[in-house]
């Protein structure tokens, strides 16, 4: 079944785009949440119009997240700081939360977890790389200090 998008649906699209998806993930998810409607030749011609008003937000949103980043950017390294032994190795390690928290905590800029990308938990004492997803394809890379407590 064909049908329109309404709002974003992940890995099918943004809204106003055409989607061909199976008869039930529509009549059971997407139509009774109001995530889609039938594509039809009327809700083709709203469908442009949906998908213009989206662009529209997107490119005004994208503007506001590249001024969040640059000022992530400005604020420098975050400095976190955690228990360590002798030889710079953490009792424990420091997360994506942990770095999401600093980030609120320092910089004012709210930071989910889930959009701060660690490839695996930091372990230990020193300066690290970390992207935080801000929005599409606004994603800065800050550095972030571990140091030892104490």
């Amino acid at each position: 079944m064909k049908v329109i998008l309404q709002k974003s649906v992940d890995k099918l699209g943004d809204p106003g785009d055409v989607a061909e998806v199976a008869d039930g993930y529509a009549r059971n998810y997407l139509i009774p949440r109001g995530m889609a409607i039938r594509a039809e030749k009327g809700a083709l011609k709203q469908a442009e119009t949906l998908r213009r008003g989206h662009n529209a937000r997107l490119s005004k949103q994208k503007v506001e997240f590249e001024a969040l980043a640059s000022k992530l950017i400005a604020a420098g390294a975050l400095q976190i700081s955690a228990r360590a032994g002798d030889e710079g190795k953490l009792f424990g390690s420091v997360t994506a939360a942990d770095i999401a928290e600093a980030v609120t905590a320092q910089t004012g800029v709210t930071v989910d977890r889930r959009d701060v990308h660690l490839e695996e938990p930091i372990r230990s004492i020193g300066t690290h790389e970390v992207s935080v997803k801000l929005f599409h394809e606004v994603e800065p890379v800050i550095t972030v200090e571990v140091v030892a407590e104490g």
